[in-house]
C-alpha cells in the first residue's frame, strides 16, 4: 500500500452517512471514506450477518467489538475478537464472514 497526496485530517465516523449492503442472512452496515486509491471503513455486522460473497480483495481487518469469524477457501477458520486483527493481499486466500453475536470492524483496503 502506498498512501500519498492525503493531507491530515480526521474522521467522525458517527457523521458519516452510512449505507446498507448485502447478506446471506443479517445486514452489514458501512461508513466509508475514500482517499484516493484507499478505502477507509468502519463496518458494523448485525448478529447472525453470513456474507453472501467470497472475497479476493486485500485487506488490513480490525476487530472493534463483537467477534468475527472468517472462514478461507482452503477450509481454514479464524475467530476475531475485540483488539485482534487480520491482513491480507489482493488476490491471495478467498475469505467469507459472519458474524454470529455481531461485529463492528475497522477496515482499509
Amino acid at each position: 500500500m502506498n498512501i500519498s497526496h492525503i493531507p491530515f485530517g480526521t474522521t467522525d465516523w458517527s457523521a458519516i452517512a452510512q449505507s446498507e449492503h448485502s447478506a446471506q442472512a443479517g445486514q452489514a452496515f458501512w461508513r466509508t471514506q475514500q482517499f484516493g486509491d484507499i478505502r477507509v471503513r468502519m463496518v458494523e455486522y448485525t448478529p447472525g450477518y453470513v456474507s453472501d460473497h467470497w472475497c479476493s480483495k486485500g485487506h488490513v481487518l480490525l476487530c472493534l467489538a463483537g467477534e468475527l469469524h472468517t472462514e478461507l477457501d482452503n477450509g481454514s477458520q479464524h475467530v476475531l475478537r475485540p483488539g485482534m486483527s487480520y491482513q491480507v493481499a489482493d488476490g491471495a486466500e478467498a475469505h467469507r464472514s459472519s458474524a454470529p453475536k455481531g461485529a463492528t470492524l475497522f477496515i482499509v483496503d
